[in-house]
């Protein structure tokens, strides 16, 4: 859930067919699109300690996606074949369903986000001063609870099974505690703004985070049949639905988690990731959430332009637009990215100990892609940027 990015295997490719009125050279790309899901997965499943893959890609106009699935839902032999039904964790795109809740309660005259946590969580009066919209952002000062010693200590302890409270999060970083860490500047990824995030959510209607996300958003009217949301453990019939997921990240810092490496961490206790990254679901329904945030009905035309106004993740500064110069930005919850020969678009990878989810959306193309694999490798091992851009290529020549 951290940062935006950054022998014989079982193969399968199911392309639905296209209706009378669709864009029939879309399934002509059905090889293509099974070939680079199958090649990235014979190539990069050691490196990655990756079991299995899916990919789905969205076109302008065509209702029926573009799947092509690789693979198999766990390490290790008698698993079943991945499917374009097999579920993931998408870990932080769930920040990108906080901050349309709190923009759809804006639009609502509910909140501006130009509130402070201090209008709304008055609890922590060390941050009183810092807006709704500089958590959204990242700009908050806030440092990761996740980053702590405390927290990496605590989950290597009690393993897949701590539940944790949002207020026990917030309190890792807290500093009316004695020993909590300095606060950031600039820009600074956080899981910390999230939680609080969803506690104003949840202190603005009265309900819980899992309500107001289902009510908002899940289900048929924005595509998301096959997406979940549970403040601790799924439920077994999701379970069931999930491809196992492993944790291999053995970069500096992760030392408390060494009790997780290798281990499937399918049935986590996701408390610790919630408003900050504890969905499920599966690209497909991934590439519907993203054209439904920078295309659809979702937000009203104001919040759709504060969700796309974006600062330097280097530096915290506003920036008009990505570029050359500037490659890379921070929107409230979601990411821009502009590369040579390419152009810009929106991106977020997700991701959780054991999941990576990432997706892309071309504003100039109209064209969404979302790719699922089963791992947390180390930083220098996750190619699947690379995979995104094959992609993207092979689908607009």
């Amino acid at each position: 859930m951290r940062r935006i990015a950054t022998a014989l295997i079982a193969l399968a490719c199911v392309v639905t067919p296209p209706r009378a009125n669709a864009q029939t050279s879309h399934a002509a790309l059905g090889p293509v699109v099974q070939r680079l899901a199958a090649q990235y997965l014979a190539n990069r499943a050691k490196p990655e300690h990756i079991s299995g893959i899916s990919v789905s890609v969205s076109f302008p106009g065509d209702p029926q996606n573009l799947n092509a699935v690789a693979g198999r839902t766990s390490l290790g032999p008698g698993s079943a074949a991945v499917t374009p039904a097999s579920l993931f964790d998408i870990g932080s795109i769930t920040k990108s369903f906080t901050s349309a809740a709190l923009l759809q309660l804006e639009a609502e005259g509910k909140l501006s986000i130009d509130q402070t946590v201090g209008d709304w969580l008055p609890q922590y009066p060390a941050w009183r001063g810092v807006t709704i919209r500089r958590l959204l952002n990242m700009t908050s000062g806030i440092l990761g609870y996740d980053n702590t010693v405390a927290m990496g200590a605590s989950m290597a302890k009690y393993g897949n099974h701590r539940r944790f409270s949002d207020a026990v999060l917030v309190g890792y970083v807290d500093p009316t505690y004695p020993g909590a860490p300095a606060p950031t500047t600039g820009w600074n990824y956080s899981n910390t703004n999230y939680i609080l995030a969803g506690m104003i959510v949840e202190r603005v209607t009265g309900n819980t985070y899992a309500a107001e996300i289902a009510r908002r958003f899940l289900g048929a009217k924005y595509g998301l049949e096959s997406t979940y949301y549970s403040p601790n453990v799924y439920s077994q019939s999701i379970l069931a639905q999930m491809t196992s997921g492993y944790f291999w990240n053995t970069d500096p810092g992760n030392e408390p988690l060494k009790p997780f490496l290798g281990v499937d961490v399918k049935a986590m206790d996701m408390s610790w990731a919630a408003a900050a990254g504890g969905i499920v679901s599966r690209p497909q329904d991934v590439t519907h959430w993203a054209r439904a945030l920078y295309k659809g009905e979702l937000l009203a035309a104001k919040q759709r332009a504060e969700l796309e106004t974006i600062v330097s993740d280097k530096t915290g500064k506003p920036l008009a637009a990505t570029s050359a110069r500037n490659p890379t930005g921070f929107g409230l919850g979601v990411g821009q990215l502009t590369k040579p020969n390419l152009g810009t678009f929106w991106y977020y990878q997700g991701e959780t100990l054991g999941y990576r989810m990432v997706y892309f959306y071309s504003p100039k193309k109209d064209i969404a892609i979302a790719v699922g694999v089963n791992s947390q490798p180390p930083g220098a091992a996750n190619k699947i940027g690379d995979l995104l851009e094959q992609l993207y290529r092979a689908v607009t020549k």
